[in-house]
């Protein structure tokens, strides 16, 4: 991997990550506490309450509370109001926005990050975010250059453990990359325990396999740019993708002709593939392109929220990878 501050390609502007539509930037904050405050992330205060039914009866009402299971709320900072997070098992291990600070800073300063880059939160705050970006950047074969990031995942909701993970990012079209490589360890994850702990120096030590992920991306992007992809095959790619059945009501039927026609003009007139155009790479950013910035969605940050927390996507990215990656 090469260290390159800037990089030349049609990058549309006005096209952001989903981290940047969705959340706040952050790079002029001096720590990662700073960051959270500016992001509306810090202060929350979440804290458990004990949950209740009423029953009521013409012999009376019967207050039933539930030990299996309590409620998560948490304060907001720009009103003051309380807020309901969500319901989890009584053993739920709480872990403050704020408790990601030290590892945030420590992660800054371990990977050479200039600083954070990103930071928000999703569903009300039931999961948050924070990004920094690596100052690595891939050039596949001198061709198409892919940012690092690392991106911390929290969620107050049990719908997934703290994680630090790391995703590759291609600039010319702003897609996000991550996907599993076999053998290949990209994120590291701690559980929500009572008694689990985030540990800087754990999360630290195993960098060092995240970044071997990303060399191993990298290898498998230069087979994929240097391996030829042809129009029919690119199709047959995605009806395997998003098979549509015979018999399929009309509008389904009609649904997937203009998604085919989408993904046809990606793969074959977009810009964004202009320097890549021909192959397997090329055939894989078109399919990324289109579920990043294309698939129909209400607006963009309806669209960018399903980026970044629909396991339809990223197994639709997962799939086409597979596809298309060469032995």
């Amino acid at each position: 991997m090469t260290t390159q501050t800037e990089a030349n390609g049609p990058l549309d502007p006005a096209r952001l990550s989903p981290w940047r539509q969705i959340g706040t930037p952050v790079a002029d904050c001096r720590n990662a506490r700073h960051a959270l405050e500016k992001a509306g992330l810090a202060g929350w205060n979440i804290r458990k309450l004990q949950q209740s039914g009423t029953d009521i009866t013409p012999n009376g009402v019967t207050t039933i509370n539930n030990p299996e299971q309590v409620m998560l709320v948490r304060d907001d900072p720009a009103t003051g109001q309380v807020r309901y997070l969500s319901s989890v098992g009584s053993g739920y291990g709480i872990r403050q926005n704020e408790e990601q600070a030290d590892l945030l800073d420590a992660l800054v300063a371990e990977s050479g990050a200039e600083s954070l880059a990103d930071a928000g939160q999703l569903d009300g705050g039931k999961r948050t975010f924070v990004t920094m970006k690596l100052p690595q950047t891939m050039t596949v074969a001198g061709l198409d250059p892919v940012e690092l990031y690392l991106a911390v995942f929290n969620s107050h909701d049990g719908s997934s453990s703290f994680r630090v993970m790391i995703v590759p990012f291609r600039i010319w079209c702003a897609n996000q990359l991550g996907v599993a490589i076999r053998d290949r360890v990209s994120e590291v994850s701690i559980r929500h325990t009572r008694n689990a702990e985030i540990k800087v120096e754990e999360i630290r030590s195993k960098l060092g396999l995240m970044y071997s992920y990303a060399e191993a991306f990298e290898r498998e992007a230069r087979k994929m740019l240097d391996a030829e992809l042809t129009t029919p095959e690119f199709r047959e790619v995605v009806e395997t993708i998003w098979p549509v059945d015979d018999n399929a009501p009309v509008r389904t039927r009609n649904n997937a002709e203009r998604r085919r026609g989408e993904l046809m003009r990606l793969w074959s007139s977009a810009d964004t593939q202009q320097a890549v155009r021909g192959t397997r790479w090329a055939g894989w950013q078109a399919i990324t392109e289109y579920v990043d910035h294309f698939q129909p969605a209400k607006d963009s940050t309806i669209r960018a929220h399903r980026v970044l927390t629909s396991g339809t996507v990223a197994n639709r990215k997962q799939r086409a990878f597979d596809l298309l990656a060469v032995a």
